[in-house]
């Protein structure tokens, strides 16, 4: 079974957040599994582009409008992420330094998309499915199906997953004369509410589509920015199916970017001596417990509400706590939460950035993780702070219903139900309870580092869910 996967990010190559790392992942896991699965995403002017060997396989134009646009596609070619990876490069369209960001960037995706299938057209490959991650290659079900271009690539399976509901790629009309020529009575398969919505186009015309957990697939049911009603009426082909974690890349016995590595078997030393160099470099007391935030600071992931709770948990506890923040994505905040770290600099921490090896030293540091998210799809941070030993607390949404079980109900973590600073506070505080039961402690990070959050079970469901009739 040949499945390609299309997608504007995938780790290690070009990652903004989980989407990334759920690309870069997954297809490893599926050849493992006997399925000849493939990545293909946009150039950038990223370092893994520059550090690796890359051929190109295709050399071929576009038409966008009155402007042709030369197509490259480019092979890694040693296979070094574990299956084969191909970028699109456009000049002047996917040839830019960042994902995200940009103008004209309904353009820039729509360029993405066309490119792929006009390549695979060319070449006359065709593929058993193509999954599609997101609204970023949202258009392709409806053009594999409704566009002469792609006439080779008509009835291919195409699957689409949710990866986070709150961006849809909504564009006004006129960017139809961006995409290529398509059967003008099919236009109300683009249409969602008089604009082209490519996510709503992806649930009309897909196969079938997923959600990145089935706590989330239930929530979008109820709310979906606008889509409620679509994915009501498109439920038969609905499935959630939750995310894993790269346990080879995540995996404190092996990490490269820990400074002292440990495993389930002796991680008190090793959880130890992570915590006192991280509180050395900034400065903290490692003999108080490690409360960590990591993250982009979006409001779904409830980063604003981390200005009050810092402050609140700092002084409803008498200062006996640390809190570090690594993070970046609102320049607004970032400047609040630098006044802040001016007030309770003894006890919080604040690190501005994207940093990959940081938020591996931060999870192999902290005792507790926080996550006062409003909307989560799936969440992954949590799946990689258990596999490091720190305890999560989550409020109770989305996929963190489906990984996090409360040591109330004979879990191994600690979950809130109302989003806001009160109940987030108020977990914190049980935190400390169970910081101070040194056995309790070791019970369950000896359980949390144990759970099986791996691709494997996941993988197989898509792989079941391809093979669908």
């Amino acid at each position: 079974m040949k499945v390609f996967h299309l997608s504007v990010e995938c780790f290690p190559v070009a990652k903004v957040g989980g989407l990334a790392d759920v690309v870069g992942a997954l297809p490893k896991y599926q050849k493992k599994l006997g399925v000849d699965a493939k990545v293909v995403m946009p150039w950038y002017n990223k370092p893994f582009v520059h550090e690796n060997e890359f051929e190109v396989v295709f050399d071929g134009f576009i038409h966008q409008i009155h402007h042709m646009y030369q197509v490259l596609v480019l092979k890694e070619k040693h296979n070094v992420l574990g299956y084969e990876l191909y970028l699109v490069k456009i000049p002047g369209l996917l040839d830019r330094d960042n994902v995200y960001g940009y103008f004209d960037e309904s353009q820039q995706f729509i360029a993405f998309q066309q490119a792929v299938l006009h390549w695979l057209s060319a070449m006359q490959i065709r593929p058993d499915v193509l999954h599609c991650h997101d609204s970023h290659v949202g258009l392709v079900p409806f053009m594999v199906e409704y566009c002469p271009d792609f006439e080779f690539l008509k009835g291919v399976k195409t699957i689409g997953t949710i990866h986070n509901g709150e961006y849809q790629g909504s564009m006004d009309w006129q960017m139809s004369n961006y995409m290529p020529r398509f059967d003008a009575w099919k236009w109300g398969l683009l249409d969602w509410k008089g604009r082209i919505n490519p996510l709503a186009s992806m649930i009309k015309c897909c196969h079938e589509f997923t959600a990145v957990s089935q706590g989330y697939m239930d929530e979008l049911y109820e709310e979906a920015q606008g889509l409620e009603e679509l994915i009501r009426q498109e439920h038969r082909k609905a499935h959630g199916i939750i995310n894993g974690i790269d346990v080879e890349v995540w995996n404190p016995a092996t990490d490269s970017m820990l400074d002292f590595n440990f495993s389930s078997a002796d991680f008190t030393e090793g959880k130890r001596k992570s915590k006192e160099k991280l509180c050395e470099e900034y400065r903290l007391n490692p003999d108080l417990p490690l409360f960590s935030f990591i993250g982009r600071f979006a409001g779904e992931k409830g980063a604003d509400m981390l200005p009050d709770i810092i402050r609140r948990a700092v002084q409803e506890t008498g200062g006996e706590l640390n809190i570090i923040v690594l993070g970046s994505g609102n320049l607004q905040l970032e400047h609040t939460l630098k006044e802040l770290r001016k007030e309770f600099y003894i006890n919080f921490a604040l690190d501005l950035g994207y940093k990959e090896y940081l938020s591996h030293k931060i999870y192999a540091s902290s005792d507790f993780l926080l996550m006062p998210s409003r909307v989560e799809p799936c969440g992954l941070n949590q799946m990689y702070a258990m596999r490091y030993g720190t305890i999560p607390i989550v409020r109770y949404t989305g996929g963190l219903k489906d990984t996090v079980k409360d040591i109330a109900s004979g879990g191994y973590g600690l979950n809130y139900t109302f989003p806001g600073s009160d109940d987030a506070v108020h977990a914190i505080k049980r935190a400390l309870y169970v910081y101070m039961d040194k056995e309790l402690m070791k019970n369950l990070r000896n359980v949390i580092m144990n759970l099986d959050f791996s691709w494997e079970n996941s993988a197989e469901k898509y792989i079941t869910l391809y093979e669908k009739k």
